[in-house]
């Protein structure tokens, strides 16, 4: 083989080396040279190092203790009767104890409820508010989507399927909303919105309610 190949071949393969060479070796210690980002992504993030000091505290402390009262997300640890209507992983069957069923919380969840529920579910929770009744009129003269959308009819709170639900199993779906019906954890204090559980109870039972639901010494009055 002509010298010249041979030579050319050699020169090829150390070039072919050296990248890898300066790699491994660039790798393999520290630099104080700022680091080359081609993609900044949140590499040069404003931000506080551990243990360093940060003059805007009076302690000059970096690191921040959790606010009183601070809660990790999906971990309402404190009261999951109150805050999601659970008790044991079991649909709560109550309202907390810090809300008893009483006639002032009914009175609190027939206001709300007249107020949040009324436009589609009715006042007596039968599903004829004043909303789904005009969609639903909508809907039957037309050909096919009314708008682009089609009415799904609101749900009536007498329905077997409804009134075999436990309390926190209404609760969760005034919070989180259901198939179509859209949640209103956001608009409605936790409160309000047991409130209105106990007051859907209370439409239920008047609804469905039999003789043998008062007592004896009751059943006289009016």
């Amino acid at each position: 083989m002509p010298r010249i190949i041979i030579c050319t071949l050699l020169i090829f393969t150390l070039l072919a080396i050296l990248p890898p060479v300066i790699a491994a070796q660039t790798r393999a210690k520290t630099s104080p040279n700022r680091p080359i980002n081609l993609i900044q992504d949140m590499d040069l993030q404003a931000k506080f190092k551990a243990q360093s000091e940060n003059d805007l505290f009076a302690d000059k402390r970096s690191q921040r203790p959790q606010v009183q009262g601070t809660v990790a997300r999906n971990e309402s640890y404190l009261d999951t009767h109150f805050n999601e209507g659970t008790v044991d992983g079991q649909w709560a069957t109550t309202t907390p104890s810090q809300l008893p069923f009483n006639a002032a919380l009914l009175t609190r969840g027939q206001e709300r409820f007249n107020i949040y529920c009324t436009p589609c579910h009715g006042y007596s929770g039968s599903g004829d508010g004043a909303i789904n009744q005009r969609a639903m009129e909508l809907v039957a003269n037309a050909d096919g989507p009314v708008n682009g959308t089609v009415w799904v009819a609101a749900k009536s709170l007498h329905d077997a399927t409804v009134t075999i639900q436990p309390m926190g199993q209404i609760f969760n779906t005034v919070t989180n909303g259901v198939r179509n019906m859209a949640g209103y954890g956001s608009q409605v204090p936790i409160e309000d919105r047991w409130a209105i559980v106990a007051y859907v109870r209370a439409l239920q039972r008047s609804q469905n309610a039999s003789i043998d639901d008062v007592p004896q010494s009751k059943r006289g009055e009016l």
